[in-house]
């Protein structure tokens, strides 16, 4: 009778333990990007031009970007790269921030190696940068080069460990490998719809991605072969993280998912239903792989414990305001939620949304609103 009522206890108490994750709460738009630095503090990359650093509950703001800000990295400790909509390469040493250069389209993802930065952009291009520090306070320096060879843009770049390998994966469909430090390149995979991400463990032979069409494969780094297949009828794949020391690696999709697969075994682990609603568009483990971050449309960042996740509910409150069923307002409400409410607010005071506040916005003159950074064309 006493085990038979401590199973009872036990199953009783799973859901209210099932709500308790970890939330960051402060953006003013969905995060695009996650990663950890050296110290554990998580670093996100926003829609709303932002980046934000957080050592708690409490985030420190990076200013700089004139748009979404689609990626993050750490480059060296207390030093991040962030790359966005606008074009822009930042590099952020402690809280300051330096324009390092900028490509002639987004920049969607950045990879590093010593002091050589790859950039991959919309522009069809992969910048390769080297940096030098000088200077007190400090200052960097970066020279760029190009790599031409995708025939569209570019999603994702990777490093081999010892940096004498850069992979890629492109809206062309292909990965290519990059050797030689870029003086020749070849197509490692064609999938025929665009590749977003991808995950390279050379040590064990083998490079991960995931495409437009919900492809999520596993193939060999030399020959291309593939050597797994974890593909869902879900679609598309919009996000991966891979920690090595626990062999696993995070695949976040469209519908909301995120799948866990143990790479050493090559199965799929779990299948968690993270986000109520929208995409999981950015993944991080923590240092010791037992948590998952993850942003998606929400304005907040959410974190999991791995060995718990199927016992949680999707995460995600409140409809968002752009998300509403149509029938329930009016055209001109309606055409607000739908076109403007992403970026901009109709209440008083400062948001940090992507755009100011639409507050009294009639009669008052272009760039004029105290606190919001304008970009130069309107300062």
């Amino acid at each position: 009778m006493r085990r038979l009522l401590s199973s009872l206890m036990l199953c009783l108490a799973l859901p209210a333990a099932a709500q308790e994750f970890t939330t960051y709460k402060g953006h003013g738009g969905p995060s695009m990007g996650l990663v950890l630095s050296e110290t554990g503090a998580l670093a996100s990359a926003s829609f709303d031009n932002s980046v934000g650093v957080w050592e708690g509950q409490v985030p420190r703001w990076l200013e700089g970007h004139d748009a979404a800000v689609s990626t993050i990295e750490v480059f060296r400790p207390g030093v991040l790269l962030s790359g966005g909509d606008d074009f822009a390469l930042w590099l952020w040493d402690g809280a300051a921030g330096q324009l390092l250069g900028v490509h002639k389209g987004k920049i969607q993802d950045i990879a590093t190696h010593g002091d050589t930065i790859a950039t991959a952009s919309w522009d069809g291009s992969i910048g390769l940068w080297q940096t030098v520090k000088s200077g007190e306070p400090a200052s960097w320096t970066a020279l760029r080069k190009d790599l031409s060879g995708h025939d569209a843009g570019v999603n994702a770049v990777a490093f081999s460990a010892d940096g004498k390998r850069l992979y890629s994966a492109s809206s062309d469909g292909t990965v290519r490998l990059w050797e030689e430090g870029g003086a020749r390149s070849r197509v490692l995979v064609s999938n025929g719809f665009a590749i977003n991400e991808i995950v390279v463990n050379e040590a064990d032979g083998w490079l991960a991605y995931g495409a437009v069409d919900g492809v999520t494969r596993m193939i060999d780094v030399d020959t291309g072969e593939q050597i797994a297949d974890f593909t869902l009828e879900r679609r598309p794949i919009l996000s991966m993280a891979y920690h090595a020391p626990s062999a696993q690696l995070a695949v976040g999709d469209g519908e909301g998912y995120i799948m866990m697969i143990d790479t050493g075994t090559r199965r799929i682990t779990r299948d968690f239903r993270a986000m109520r609603r929208g995409p999981v568009w950015a993944l991080a483990f923590s240092g010791d792989g037992s948590v998952i971050h993850a942003g998606g449309i929400d304005d907040v960042i959410y974190a999991w414990p791995v060995a718990l996740l199927d016992t949680y509910d999707p995460a995600g409150g409140e409809t968002r305001s752009f998300l509403r069923d149509a029938d329930t307002m009016g055209n001109g409400e309606r055409q607000f939620m739908r076109k403007c409410s992403i970026c901009h607010s109709l209440e008083s005071g400062t948001s940090r949304k992507a755009g100011p506040t639409l507050h009294c916005v009639f009669g008052r003159a272009a760039g004029t609103l105290p606190g919001y950074r304008y970009s130069p064309t309107l300062d």
